[in-house]
């Protein structure tokens, strides 16, 4: 293989069609846009346009609310801790927070906090301490003979 003859698979590329550049390119003159009309000229926004009639998105009522400081959080769930125990990546003598979640990739980022939730089996002897965590999560965490506590205000909820 050589500098030169490297290229690119078939299709993977395609040109962007440049419009409105002379009769060679074939798609000069007009560009596209056919003869007159609204569509033709510039600055048109229809897409909504209903021949007059009160658009669809403006008959229909306006309906909930999207708190705008609310909590995010990064979910995990039980059956995840447990595949991450299996493997060893989870050291189970020591408490399991949040930091040592990130590190062992079982969670991405933190966001606002790190949220359990109670899908999958579990049967790891561990503690836990998060930032949420749902009921369930909790019993299934105690049934197994461990400790999940919850660190911030939010209690489980």
């Amino acid at each position: 293989m050589k500098l030169h003859e490297l290229h690119d698979n078939p299709g993977a590329t395609k040109r962007k069609k440049r419009v409105g550049r002379g009769p060679g390119s074939g798609m000069g003159k007009m560009g596209g846009r056919g003869i007159k009309g609204q569509k033709s000229r510039s600055g048109v926004a229809i897409k909504g346009f209903e021949g007059g009639q009160m658009p669809l998105y403006q008959r229909l009522p306006k309906r909930g609310f999207n708190k705008p400081n609310r909590k995010a959080f990064a979910v995990i769930n039980l059956g995840v801790i447990q595949k991450f125990v299996d493997a060893g990546k989870l050291d189970i003598k020591n408490t399991i927070d949040e930091d040592a979640l990130i590190a062992s990739g079982a969670v991405r980022r933190k966001l606002d906090g790190i949220r359990v939730l109670a899908k999958g089996d579990f049967s790891a002897k561990v503690n836990l301490s998060v930032a949420g965590a749902s009921k369930s999560a909790v019993e299934a965490v105690e049934k197994a003979g461990g400790s999940l506590t919850v660190t911030t205000a939010q209690a489980a909820e």
